[in-house]
């Protein structure tokens, strides 16, 4: 299948509510206020932006004007949204973007209310809501060679993220973050401050394996479970849909770079730059001895040349580069690190957050899932 480019942009906005539809007594029907973050994720045809090169910048201005009546406002009060729940703002959004401000080909839109919680509206209308958990735990990985660092024993702050596929009407307040809560509270207690090899079914405690034994522990409690996702570091971690485990590794690199085709006078057409984050996505079936799909370590060291190169360094003076906008360098790290690591296959390069592009080596209905 032929690659899939996509492009992201977002917007953030300070905003008070009350949900009336949620139970008497329940704080969220009291008037309160959050920090929200929107993204979007769109396909985008070739001459939709000003220039090319310049889509994420075109995006990003859509997207923030499209969040324009949303910021310092009373979301109870903004007409068309209904009851101003996450899922139903993601759709406001969805709706603006496809409708007044003219963004073909939406993948995805996303909306995050707090650090903890948020919804991923997918290109099917299904709303993923999901919710950040964080336990501490001891753990080794009990079949690695001797001398890797992960066999002796350990510790880590685990984050988890439980995805749950809402699929209900724009009216309904469907699934409430406090059911999630109560769901995960007796695992939490299981899994905080334990040692995770003394659990059963942990005895071998990769990412991979602690997703799965979430997933087979949550779903005939939590039928809307999608996913689970769970970080091992901050820069690493395993998802689990019930048949499939994907990892991610995730790193900065700091470079400066120009848009050659921006038009004159333009800051993006002189020389600029940005930290990059980046993001490399593996897919590989689970090795049952190992317990993983691809060692960590071994996805850094085997990286680490690709990364070398564009790390610190001018990439305007790279001529393998097609230019300095986030999808050239998306793809040609992409097709640099499929030659190292073959389960490579998406990439995401963001210059700001939530802002840049993501290459997928296949056409595959499930990639864009978040983690």
């Amino acid at each position: 299948m032929s690659p899939r480019s996509f492009h992201s942009a977002s917007a953030g906005f300070e905003a008070a509510l009350h949900v009336d539809l949620l139970p008497e007594g329940h704080r969220s029907r009291r008037l309160h206020g959050h920090s929200f973050f929107a993204a979007v994720r769109a396909e985008l045809p070739a001459g939709w932006a000003p220039f090319a090169g310049g889509e994420v910048a075109e995006l990003q201005r859509r997207m923030e004007a499209c969040c324009a009546p949303l910021d310092y406002a009373l979301l109870n009060q903004v007409e068309g949204l209904g009851a101003p729940t996450d899922e139903n703002i993601a759709r406001w959004i969805r709706r603006r973007l496809e409708g007044e401000f003219g963004v073909p080909g939406i993948e995805q839109v996303g909306v995050q209310s707090t650090a903890h919680t948020g919804v991923d509206l997918d290109r099917a209308g299904h709303a993923h809501l999901w919710r950040r958990y964080r336990f501490q735990a001891a753990h080794r990985l009990p079949n690695v060679p001797a001398g890797h660092k992960c066999g002796r024993m350990h510790g880590h702050g685990f984050e988890v993220i439980l995805h749950a596929d809402q699929d209900i009407g724009e009216s309904d307040y469907g699934l409430d973050y406090d059911r999630i809560d109560d769901i995960w509270a007796p695992l939490h207690f299981e899994l905080n401050y334990q040692c995770l090899n003394e659990i059963e079914g942990l005895e071998n405690p990769t990412s991979e394996v602690i997703s799965a034994w979430l997933w087979h522990r949550l779903k005939p409690l939590l039928p809307e479970l999608s996913w689970v996702t769970v970080y091992e570091t901050g820069s690493c971690g395993a998802n689990f849909d019930g048949q499939n485990y994907r990892i991610w590794k995730e790193m900065t690199f700091d470079s400066a770079i120009r848009l050659k085709h921006a038009p004159e006078g333009s800051p993006l057409r002189g020389i600029h730059g940005h930290t990059w984050a980046l993001r490399l996505h593996l897919n590989a079936p689970l090795d049952a001895v190992m317990g993983w799909t691809v060692d960590f370590g071994d996805v850094k060291a085997l990286f680490d040349p690709v990364f070398k190169a564009i790390d610190h360094r001018p990439l305007f003076e790279n001529e393998a580069i097609d230019d300095g906008d986030s999808l050239s360098l998306a793809r040609w790290v992409l097709a640099q690190g499929r030659a190292v690591l073959p389960q490579l296959d998406r990439i995401d390069v963001y210059e700001t957050r939530g802002n840049g592009a993501i290459v997928l080596a296949s056409a595959r209905a499930d990639e864009l899932v978040p983690v």
